[in-house]
């Protein structure tokens, strides 16, 4: 608990739903590997569009974790259980769990992996981390997931990297602005994607993750009264 203005109190919790996005993360990858998202989509238009073209399992692909912390390490644990090999990038030395490889230049870590997956916080650093320069440096065919912060990837260049097919697809839980209530309505320039997953910011949301808030919420009231 830390002091802001006011003497007013506020409250961090960091690793209660890491578990939830983790998994959100694996969903996402393996629909996006076989390309569910727009058999998906074209089903529901009628389409019946059955191909191994495009389609892939996830044993034996490369996964570029960017940022490796409390979500990222359980990524890479979960990820290794599908016959993944695991690589990430962090501003900081971190300690390999598993079998994940540290990689020291985020170029060299887009340049490698078949599937991207961010996972850094929100700070003036990483506004725009993946730009239309990063964007182009990823492997062509591969997948981008942002399950971290809006701000993180450039919308704009995503649409360009989708639209030329230098991606394969991208799964986004995050958005730069997002509405305020589940009555607004949601707009974006993915929306025109059928290889897109767009997901309303629920990476934390499973009913596990927000007991587990709570436990903890309560439990350092207590300690602080």
């Amino acid at each position: 608990m830390r002091r802001q203005s006011a003497g007013s109190r506020y409250l961090t919790h960091r690793s209660q739903n890491t578990r939830s996005v983790a998994e959100l993360v694996i969903g996402e990858l393996l629909l996006l590997l076989r390309g569910v998202p727009e058999a998906n989509a074209k089903a529901h238009r009628g389409v019946w569009n059955k191909l191994a073209a495009g389609s892939f399992e996830a044993r034996g692909k490369k996964l570029g974790i960017i940022g490796y912390g409390h979500i990222g390490t359980q990524l890479g644990i979960l990820a290794e259980s599908l016959g993944m090999y695991v690589y990430f990038y962090d501003i900081e030395n971190k300690l390999p769990l598993g079998n994940a490889t540290q990689v020291q230049h985020l170029s060299d870590l887009l340049n490698m992996s078949d599937v991207v997956s961010l996972h850094v916080p929100e700070n003036p650093s990483t506004k725009n981390m993946m730009g239309a320069k990063e964007i182009s440096l990823m492997k062509p065919g591969s997948l981008l997931i942002n399950a971290s912060r809006g701000t993180v990837v450039d919308i704009p260049a995503l649409c360009d990297a989708l639209a030329s097919k230098h991606l394969a697809g991208a799964a986004i839980d995050v958005f730069p602005t997002e509405p305020a209530t589940n009555s607004d309505p949601f707009t974006s320039p993915l929306c025109e994607f059928d290889n897109v997953l767009l997901t309303p910011h629920i990476g934390g949301s499973t009913q596990e993750a927000q007991e587990n808030i709570g436990l903890e919420v309560a439990g350092k009231l207590i300690k602080y009264f």
